[in-house]
């Protein structure tokens, strides 16, 4: 089994293939020389490509897909082209541009694009009665640190990769749409920099939600963390079910990486993608009508 890695831009594509590399010959392509440095000397079998094509011409058999937002759509579309089951790290846009360049674009039930945790063993099996719940809320701690040292600068670039409401949000929403549907939109968004003053987005923020059936939610992004970690709240009238999702002695099982690959493979295998479109479609225009509605300084 040959398996691509297009783009080494966030963390995950490298947490991604210490599974893949269990199931399957590597090849990757990253624009840049440091990031695939770090991945050849971690993975020094993995074959390299010198660009996108090149990569794409090996016939893989699937395709990882990690690269800056802003390219993210000319990527994907050449990756369709190919036929190949593809995952599309999260987010698979940022911006409102970036996401109508992915509506022109014929995607199929070939393509998963979603948070890891919705395949934490944690949170994978939970079900919920929609007609039972009144209220639900999601509690995203990941600290954004890091971008404040100048780390992955277009991350934290609001019209680029959507700040922090966007990258660290996505989880939250992400898992409030796998309980209850993709009929939601946004009711309202706030963020601000509580801690680090040299982000060019925010540290905190709060999203709240509705869905068409009536039920609230709301989602809150804290930034500023010593741990990661993550939690669903269901409120009924019987009480309120709290689901944590946490990394535990094994964080690539725990927070649902491992899960995201065995989904991928299956996809490899000819299963369609587990997360319809519809939902990952739903979630981003959350996430892009959240950073419309917060300013930025």
């Amino acid at each position: 089994m040959r398996i691509a890695l297009a783009g080494l831009a966030t963390s995950h594509p490298y947490t991604d293939a210490r599974t893949l590399a269990r199931h399957a010959e590597l090849t990757v392509w990253e624009q840049d020389p440091e990031r695939l440095a770090r991945f050849v000397a971690e993975h020094p079998r993995a074959k390299v490509a010198g660009g996108l094509d090149e990569l794409l011409a090996v016939e893989p058999d699937g395709v990882v897909l990690t690269v800056p937002n802003p390219q993210a759509p000319a990527a994907l579309g050449a990756v369709l082209r190919t036929g190949a089951p593809v995952f599309m790290n999260k987010p698979a846009a940022a911006s409102r541009e970036q996401l109508d360049a992915l509506d022109r674009l014929d995607i199929t039930d070939r393509v998963l694009s979603t948070s890891v945790l919705r395949f934490a063993p944690a949170f994978a099996g939970v079900r919920v009665d929609p007609a039972e719940v009144l209220a639900v809320r999601a509690t995203v701690r990941h600290d954004v640190g890091i971008w404040a040292t100048g780390y992955n600068p277009w991350q934290d670039t609001p019209g680029q990769g959507g700040g922090t409401i966007v990258t660290m949000g996505v989880h939250g929403v992400e898992l409030l749409v796998a309980l209850l549907g993709p009929d939601v939109r946004l009711a309202g968004a706030a963020g601000a920099v509580r801690h680090y003053d040299g982000l060019r987005s925010e540290d905190t923020g709060v999203m709240a939600l509705r869905w068409g059936s009536g039920i609230t939610g709301t989602v809150e992004i804290i930034g500023v963390s010593e741990d990661e970690a993550y939690t669903v709240t269901v409120h009924t009238r019987d009480g309120s079910r709290e689901i944590a999702i946490e990394a535990g002695d094994d964080h690539l099982k725990g927070l649902g990486y491992e899960g995201t690959v065995d989904a991928f493979l299956d996809m490899v295998g000819g299963a369609p993608s587990p997360v319809p479109w519809e939902q990952t479609r739903a979630i981003l225009e959350v996430l892009i009508s959240a950073r419309e509605a917060v300013p930025t300084h």
